[in-house]
C-alpha cells in the first residue's frame, strides 16, 4: 500500500519540505506498526525543517506524535492493535538519568520521526494517550509537555503552595501553567502581548506582567513574590537569563529550557552564588517520565491548549507560522 510521508531534501528549508509516497513499512520482530493521526510544532522542528539543523537526506522529520497501534512484531508484548500511543522524544532513554547513549536516537533528527502517516518503530519508543485526550492533543505532549514536567516535578520536586515563572506562551509554557496549577502552585506569568495576557489568566495565572512594559521584570517577580519564585522555566536564553535569575529565590529552580532569545547569555555569577541556585539544561525527558506525566494528566484532566491546525501536505505553511510567533499554546498537524 503507498502511503504519504514528509522528507527533508538537501540543503534544508521549509519552502524544501517533500510530501512523497512511499510504500507502507511492515512490522518486524520487536517493533510497532503506528498510524499517526497527529504531530505538533515545536523549535527543535523548525531548526530542523528550515536546515538550521542538519541531518540525513531524506530524513521524516517531527519528534511528537498521536496516533493507534496497527500491527505488532513478534516479541512485542505490551501493545496490541487499536492501542492509542504517543511517541517518545529520546527512543533510547526509557529511564534513569540521561547520558550520551540514551540521548543519541532523536526522533525526527538522527531517526526518522512522526511526519508520515506510518511508521515501524521499537515496542519501547512509545507510551500510553491520556484516555480523555484527542490525537491533537495527545500529539501537544511528548516535546513541550514532557519538558515542562520533568523541570517542574522530576527535577524540581513541585510541590502544592510553591511559586513558579512561566515565560511567554508557547506550547511548554503553557503545560508548566497547566502542570503548576493542577499541582497546587501559584504562577507569575509573562508576555509583551496585554491580550495573551488575559488568556493565560483565563487558564489560571496568578500574576501577569507585560515584559514590554516591565523591562526589569525579574525584580518584579521577586518583589510580588516576596524574596523571590521557587521555580523558573526559561525560555529566552540570552533575552531573559539574566531576568531568570534575578526572579528566583534563594535555592531556587533555573531551568534551562529554550533559546528563543538567543543562544549566549551574560548573567552576573556572585547573583548566583550568592542565592545558592539549582540552575539546570533540560532536554526533554525519558520513558519512564512521559509514563508518569501521563498518569498526572489522567488523574488531573489537563487539556492541552491547541492554536491552529493544519494537513500534513501543509507542513510548511504550518512552520510559517510558528515563525511569525503570534500562536497561543501548540501548533498541530493533522495526519
Amino acid at each position: 500500500m503507498i502511503v504519504k510521508t514528509i522528507e527533508i531534501k538537501k540543503p534544508g528549508g521549509i519552502e524544501n519540505l517533500s510530501l512523497t509516497d512511499i510504500e507502507q513499512p511492515q512490522v518486524v520482530p520487536g517493533k510497532v506498526l503506528v498510524r499517526w493521526r497527529a504531530t505538533s510544532l515545536n523549535f527543535h522542528d523548525y531548526l530542523v525543517a528550515s536546515g538550521l539543523l542538519p541531518v540525513a537526506n531524506g530524513r521524516v522529520p517531527m519528534s511528537d506524535g498521536a496516533g493507534e497501534v496497527v500491527a505488532v512484531g513478534e516479541g512485542v508484548t505490551q501493545w496490541r492493535p487499536g492501542d492509542k500511543v504517543m511517541s517518545v522524544f529520546f527512543p533510547n532513554w526509557l529511564d534513569g538519568r540521561p547520558s550520551l547513549e540514551k540521548m543519541s536516537a532523536i526522533l525526527g533528527e538522527t531517526v526518522d520521526g512522526c511526519a508520515s502517516e506510518y511508521t515501524c518503530l521499537p515496542a519501547n519508543a512509545l507510551t500510553a494517550m491520556p484516555d480523555h485526550l484527542e490525537f491533537t492533543e495527545a500529539a501537544t505532549l511528548p516535546c513541550a509537555a514532557l519538558t515542562a514536567w520533568r523541570a517542574l516535578v522530576e527535577e524540581g520536586g513541585l510541590k502544592a503552595g510553591d511559586t513558579v515563572l512561566i515565560e511567554g506562551t508557547g506550547g511548554m509554557s503553557i503545560a508548566a501553567l497547566q502542570i503548576a496549577k493542577a499541582s497546587g502552585a501559584f504562577v507569575f506569568a509573562t508576555s509583551s502581548s496585554d491580550h495573551k495576557l488575559e488568556q493565560l489568566k483565563a487558564l489560571g495565572a496568578d500574576e501577569l506582567i507585560n515584559y514590554r512594559e516591565d523591562p526589569k521584570w525579574g525584580k518584579t517577580v521577586n518583589r510580588l513574590s516576596s524574596g523571590g519564585v521557587d521555580h523558573v522555566l526559561d525560555v529566552g536564553g540570552e533575552a531573559t537569563l539574566s531576568q531568570s535569575v534575578a526572579a528566583a529565590r534563594i535555592d531556587g529552580n533555573v531551568s534551562l529550557i529554550g533559546v528563543l532569545g538567543g543562544f549566549k547569555a551574560r548573567i552576573s555569577l556572585p547573583t548566583i552564588f550568592q542565592k545558592n541556585l539549582h540552575i539546570t539544561g533540560i532536554a526533554v525527558g525519558s520513558q519512564k517520565m512521559q509514563s508518569d506525566m501521563v498518569s498526572a494528566y489522567n488523574a488531573s484532566g489537563i487539556k492541552p491548549v491547541i492554536d491552529q491546525s493544519f494537513g500534513l501536505s501543509e507542513l510548511g505553511e504550518a512552520f510559517q507560522y510558528q515563525e511569525l510567533g503570534e500562536h497561543f499554546g501548540k501548533i498541530v498537524v493533522e495526519i
